[in-house]
């Protein structure tokens, strides 16, 4: 029987090294992936919107393109209304477009795109996602009538592990899908300004930054 364990382990250090991985795995913080077309507009907008608001928390964000313009950094208008509503300015100026492949999409805990077409895109990638994939807006939606009360009691009955209280919580927020008023399809998408008037640029991001700041409060509450 002991020649079916790693060499020189007893069956007790067996045990004790995996509980110290699981209690590492539990301590990792959760993963957050914007996704749009380009990945040099809104999702790079979004990711380091989120970075900003959520700097000092266990969260990892970044983000890709379901057809990435591959190494291209963000256009300029996108850098420039990043910046003003508040993202670092070498988090802005490092982003380099990438292509949304499988690993990826597997890698997140919660999946957030900026347009239906990319939900269905990420979802079909990592079907395991399905129920941790929204787009921005409609997360921010279906989060609002949610308080911080109501965010950390869920969380709280998940343990402690950062990721555990994320997958909760996304599942709390999954439940309003049934219990608020659902509005036209095009009101979860952010409009994409790609090759655009600055007018356009704007729109995209006044729709963009309210829901990247109802996420950030979710993920604040949910990790406190």
């Amino acid at each position: 029987m002991s020649s079916s364990l790693p060499s020189g382990m007893t069956r007790r250090e067996l045990r004790e090294r995996a509980e110290a991985l699981r209690a590492r795995a539990g301590d990792e913080p959760v993963r957050i992936l914007t996704v749009c077309t380009g990945n040099i507009c809104r999702s790079p907008m979004a990711e380091a919107l989120l970075r900003a608001e959520l700097e000092g928390t266990p969260v990892r964000v970044h983000s890709a393109g379901t057809r990435a313009l591959i190494d291209k950094p963000m256009t300029a208008d996108a850098q420039d209304l990043a910046v003003q509503y508040g993202a670092s300015e070498d988090v802005v100026a490092a982003h380099r477009a990438r292509w949304l492949l499988e690993p990826i999409a597997e890698d997140a805990d919660l999946v957030l795109t900026m347009a239906r077409e990319h939900r269905t895109g990420a979802v079909e990638l990592a079907p395991r996602l399905l129920r941790q994939t929204f787009t921005i807006r409609e997360f921010a939606r279906l989060s609002g009538d949610l308080s911080d009360g109501a965010i950390a009691a869920a969380a709280d009955a998940a343990g402690t592990a950062p990721r555990a209280r994320l997958a909760a919580v996304t599942a709390l927020v999954t439940q309003q899908r049934g219990a608020v008023p659902p509005v036209p399809p095009q009101d979860d998408d952010v409009i994409d300004p790609y090759r655009r008037s600055r007018e356009t640029y704007e729109e995209s991001a006044a729709q963009l930054v309210p829901a990247v700041r109802e996420v950030a409060r979710v993920l604040r509450a949910t990790l406190a």
